[in-house]
């Protein structure tokens, strides 16, 4: 990724960068992984996160590209570009293409994770490229490039570890995913000139990521992939239900619930009992059985539609623009089951500020008696002290 690539310069300094790399008799440096303690944390020049948030490192090529697509995920709230995994102080650009540090081009990501999970990071780092490759990425060839994720505690290593197994699993490509997770080790800034590079350069950046190959890669591989890879049916919760294929929702829901989970319909405004049901439970995807809401966020936002301050779990919430209405609004669906839930708005009460308007019909309620034999026990601590 030279900063004056342009026109045909970009393939043949491409192609001049692997000869290079590959007459140093490549990077030298072992790609094993390495065991990933519970105390270690990036430092460097690493950020610390503050109070409600959380920092995530990945390496998936150019950080000009990595960079830009990990912006464009809601709840990320900064991206910077920089090296990672190397054993020389503040490399510079030139010595970690070159080989020999150790480094790779990498992102750090700050995060709410009330908004967006590292689950759902570790998705959107699969779909920004191609995870198969082992010696680079696209044009970009040596071990600067290669894909990479350095967890920052034992929950975000179990979780990339188990997303990993789920994508090698599934066969969606022929070689093995060739990511290696390993330690979190010095991040070190990238120079000024590479960071926020597609925002400040849009012709060029887009010129390059076409020219790469990485856009035609992500459209004919990714483009229509939902899939969510969290690990092997053997770990799936005692909630999990298959989902169900188009033909036998629509023979088991009533077409109300069809047009609404599956058309991105609405219900009728106060048509719903589930409005004005404010009992102690959860609400769960009428699809997947994934949990969705709390009754303990629930209020009467007088709108005719069950409304809430939050979800019960950031990983099991997407949110998308939706302009269907020549309006800007934020669609609301079902992780897991893909189901059109509602739309969230900045106008509801505290904690949040929000309101989360979803259709009755979408959800199915499962009262707290119910909880621990419907395999929701995990969710029972949110409601201790009201239980008998």
């Amino acid at each position: 990724m030279r900063s004056y690539r342009t026109g045909i310069g970009l393939l043949l300094t491409a192609t001049l960068a692997w000869l290079a790399w590959t007459s140093l008799g490549g990077e030298g440096r072992a790609q094993a992984e390495a065991p990933v303690s519970a105390e270690v944390a990036a430092v460097g020049d690493g950020v610390v996160p503050g109070p409600g948030q959380a920092v995530a490192y990945f390496a998936a090529g150019c950080f000009w590209c990595t960079e830009s697509r990990f912006e464009k995920v809601p709840g990320v709230l900064d991206v910077r570009s920089g090296y990672m995994g190397g054993d020389v102080p503040r490399p510079s650009y030139e010595q970690v293409v070159r080989g020999g540090t150790g480094h790779r081009e990498t992102v750090e990501v700050l995060f709410d994770p009330a908004v967006v999970s590292y689950q759902q990071l570790l998705d959107a780092f699969w779909r920004m490229h191609d995870p198969s490759d082992a010696g680079g990425a696209f044009v970009d060839r040596g071990f600067a490039y290669t894909s990479a994720i350095y967890p920052v505690d034992e929950e975000q290593a179990r979780l990339a570890r188990a997303s990993r197994a789920a994508l090698d699993a599934s066969g969606k490509f022929a070689d093995p995913i060739a990511t290696v997770i390993a330690f979190t080790e010095a991040f070190w800034l990238a120079e000024d000139h590479h960071q926020d590079f597609a925002a400040r350069n849009p012709v060029r950046y887009g010129y390059y990521a076409a020219a790469s190959g990485r856009i035609q890669f992500i459209e004919r591989v990714w483009d229509g992939d939902t899939t969510v890879y969290a690990g092997g049916a053997a770990e799936r919760p005692a909630w999990w239900r298959p989902i169900p294929d188009d033909e036998e929702l629509r023979a088991t829901l009533d077409p109300l619930t069809y047009r609404v989970v599956r058309q991105d319909g609405t219900e009728r405004a106060f048509s719903h009992p589930y409005d004005k049901l404010f009992d102690d439970g959860i609400y769960v995807d009428v699809i997947s059985g994934e949990p969705l809401f709390s009754s303990l966020d629930k209020f009467d936002s007088g709108t005719g539609w069950p409304s809430f301050t939050r979800p019960i779990d950031a990983e099991f919430i997407v949110t998308k623009p939706d302009r269907t209405l020549w309006v800007l609004r934020t669609e609301v669906r079902s992780r897991y089951g893909d189901a059109h839930l509602g739309h969230v708005f900045d106008d509801g009460p505290a904690p949040t500020g929000q309101r989360w308007c979803i259709n009755g019909v979408a959800l199915r309620f499962v009262p707290l008696a119910d909880m621990e034999a419907e395999g929701y026990g995990d969710w029972l601590r949110v409601f201790d002290g009201r239980r008998e």
